[in-house]
């Protein structure tokens, strides 16, 4: 049986790609495109980056369990390129609190571990800076994972 869930090919309206999840207090929230569920109101306060993936791990959400600091490319395919100013998020979607700011990713730079990557979710581009000193917002996320995230 295919799973339409994990179609990272398609483009789907609004309403029928993000899905308000019941059976987690609708607390989260099923992205079709990708797969991923989100946390529906990631919270407002910044932290660095280690912390991040630390509270992410410890999180609960919807009764749940399992949450986790979103890869790049993850993190990323919330940006609608054509939305601004910030935050860049398409049209109709269902989050609350996201801030018109930097979330962390989860992915390291391969040329300089000290540093990670970020998206900007007040104008849709992604950078990357040091991990220790820099606090920036924290957004969780469940799905597969992959080593190289971290």
């Amino acid at each position: 049986m295919a799973n339409d869930t994990l179609r990272w090919d398609q483009k789907l309206p609004v309403r029928q790609r993000f899905v308000v999840l019941a059976a987690f207090n609708n607390e989260a929230v099923l992205d079709k495109e990708t797969g991923l569920v989100w946390e529906k109101s990631p919270q407002t306060a910044e932290e660095g980056w280690i912390f991040a993936i630390l509270i992410c791990a410890n999180k609960t959400v919807g009764g749940r369990k399992g949450w986790r600091l979103p890869s790049m490319p993850e993190l990323a395919s919330l940006v609608d390129p054509s939305v601004t100013p910030g935050p860049t998020l398409p049209a109709g979607h269902p989050f609350t609190n996201v801030q018109s700011a930097n979330y962390w990713s989860a992915t390291s730079c391969a040329d300089d571990p000290s540093h990670a990557w970020f998206v900007e979710f007040n104008n849709g581009n992604v950078n990357h800076d040091f991990k220790v000193v820099i606090p920036r917002q924290v957004w969780c996320v469940r799905g597969g994972m992959n080593a190289d995230q971290y």
